[in-house]
């Protein structure tokens, strides 16, 4: 197939495939033509790439997963190396998970100390008594 067919097939541009191809993520075949040509190892290759993309992995971090692929495994996440990738990311995204409940609890004190601040007083005194007036009820 070509580049067309596989953008439109992977749900991507023919500019995000030429870029991927210069990244060295995605071969770079000609047809006597000169044409790029595709076929579906590459649309598996694609998928796996935009499939971790959609879960936050830069673009590099799916080498290993390409490059797995590539190999004839089965799956992306077969080989060692994507699963040194996995452990990788589920660090960084613990890591990011504990900084949030950090911030995350300072934005709740915050919060509480602003609303502290502007709550109103006591109710209001009746003229005739030293008991507040019930509420909802005015002079």
């Amino acid at each position: 197939m070509r580049i067309g067919e596989l953008a439109r097939r992977a749900g991507t541009s023919t500019r995000t495939l030429r870029y991927y191809e210069s990244r060295g993520l995605l071969p770079a075949r000609r047809a006597g033509n000169g044409y790029r040509t595709y076929d579906d190892d590459d649309l598996r290759l694609i998928q796996q790439i935009r499939t971790l993309q959609d879960f936050g992995f830069e673009l590099e971090e799916t080498r290993p997963f390409v490059e797995c692929l590539r190999a004839g495994h089965p799956a992306g996440d077969s080989c060692p190396a994507s699963l040194d990738v996995y452990r990788a990311k589920l660090a960084e995204l613990d890591e990011l998970i504990g900084r949030l409940g950090s911030v995350r609890a300072q934005v709740g004190e915050q919060l509480a100390l602003a609303e502290a601040e502007q709550s109103p007083g006591p109710a209001p005194l009746c003229e005739l008594t030293t008991h507040p007036l019930p509420e909802g009820e005015d002079r």
